[in-house]
């Protein structure tokens, strides 16, 4: 009962947080974002101690090697995550921006305008970094956050929250604004906060996904599966579609936007297929593939399950298609409306892709790994959405904002505007 009500008071003050974060001037927001880069580099070192416990930890119980580089957080990764904070700095704030303003009548007039979502429970995997992504997007959006990573990252995820926390009061940012969660029966416990928390972002598998969007009344934004695919299609770039598909697979399979499946024209497959192979199999990849693919270059059976997997790991499965149509019904059918790719010198054929299939990212002869809100100028991304409300693909500070509309009068009343002498609406557009 102490925990439910420990977790109660966190979301409680997260709230109240939230709602005077909500107008920090963006100059504010930025030193504080600038004070988390430079105690990042300070404390690297304890960081990086924190890290290697996690790490040691995780190697002992035998932690997949995909998800031991996820958990690895060292000179690099922080490097990484401080570019990205000084990306994040030179963004123009999301909050306060008019979308449309409209006069209703002289001296009535209407302003939707952007404002900060408020709460956010996020539940992430095993990268400490994106700790660190999230944290420092929902700040620069105006939004307080309670944050879960995984158990195997306690060590480096504790000591992340701290220095930021620490380094973002220093800037003048209201103390509760970022709440670490240190259990699995906290997110439980999180759940149950409709009243305090606005929104869940999930990062996981399909079946925790599922879990929490069965289990909370709190509006879920997220995706569940990274089933991606690239189609060959018969009119491609041999040599551009194989850098494609490697860059796709293997750049770094442990993500949501590596590519699982590959389709290739039927047309294409006889010339194509074994350069992608030899090419796949410098990088260790294993290949299951359809009966045609077993035709033509040596694969291992690949079965009905294999469609609707997401390996993240070097593993790939190959079907051969009779051309576009079938490669759209099959993506369509099988993927998880994240990032699916084509590779094609035909325009038309690019466009028809990128019209019917029903993912939040289409891309054309290009990775699927682009896919990534730093990649897209977003200043990074708390997740992919695959949801069609609000927000959809990489979900960076566009996507942590929603709006409010402001009406400006002066002392107009609608009573005066029914019956059968009315005043009318001018309902004209009003420049911003």
């Amino acid at each position: 009962m102490q925990q439910k009500m420990d977790i109660k008071e966190i979301a409680k003050a997260a709230k109240s947080a939230s709602v005077r974060l909500a107008v920090v001037k963006t100059e504010v927001k930025n030193k504080a974002l600038a004070e988390i880069a430079e105690a990042l580099n300070q404390n690297a070192a304890e960081i990086i101690s924190a890290n290697k416990k996690d790490l040691a930890e995780a190697e002992k119980n035998n932690l997949a090697a995909p998800l031991l580089k996820r958990l690895k957080f060292d000179e690099n990764k922080i490097a990484d995550v401080c570019a990205g904070i000084d990306s994040l700095i030179k963004l123009d704030d999301p909050v306060g921006k008019t979308l449309c303003a409209t006069e209703l009548d002289t001296g009535l007039e209407l302003y939707k305008v952007t404002c900060p979502i408020g709460v956010i429970g996020v539940v992430f995997e095993s990268r400490p970094d994106a700790l660190v992504q999230i944290s420092t997007l929902c700040l620069k959006s105006g939004n307080a956050v309670l944050l879960k990573g995984g158990s195997e990252a306690s060590n480096t995820n504790r000591i992340l929250a701290d220095i930021i926390a620490q380094a973002t009061e220093k800037a003048g940012l209201p103390k509760g604004w970022i709440q670490p969660l240190q259990t699995r029966q906290d997110v439980a416990e999180m759940l149950a906060q409709d009243k305090y928390i606005d929104l869940i972002i999930p990062r996981g598998s399909n079946e925790f996904v599922r879990y929490i969007m069965d289990n909370t009344n709190i509006p879920v934004l997220g995706h569940a599966d990274g089933i991606c695919h690239v189609y060959v299609d018969g009119e491609a770039d041999l040599d551009m579609a194989v850098n494609i598909t490697v860059d796709s697979k293997c750049q770094y399979v442990a993500v949501c936007n590596a590519a699982e499946t590959l389709l290739v024209d039927s047309k294409i497959a006889q010339a194509f297929l074994p350069k992608a192979k030899t090419a796949l199999e410098q990088r260790k990849v294993e290949l299951r593939g359809c009966e045609r693919t077993a035709a033509i270059i040596n694969v291992k059976p690949a079965t009905e399950e294999d469609w609707s997997t997401e390996y993240l790991d070097y593993i790939l499965s190959i079907k051969v298609v009779d051309g576009l149509d079938e490669a759209i019904e099959h993506i369509n059918r099988y993927g998880s409306a994240h990032t699916d790719a084509i590779v094609t010198n035909n325009k038309d054929k690019a466009q028809k892709f990128m019209n019917l299939v029903d993912s939040a990212n289409v891309l054309w002869n290009c990775s699927t790994r682009f896919a990534d809100g730093y990649r897209y100028g977003l200043g990074a991304e708390v997740g992919i959405s695959t949801n069609k409300i609000h927000a959809r693909g990489p979900v960076g500070l566009e996507g942590l904002v929603i709006y409010k509309w402001k009406l400006f009068g002066s002392g107009q009343i609608v009573a005066d505007y029914t019956g059968a002498n009315a005043k009318k609406f001018t309902h004209k557009k009003v420049e911003n």
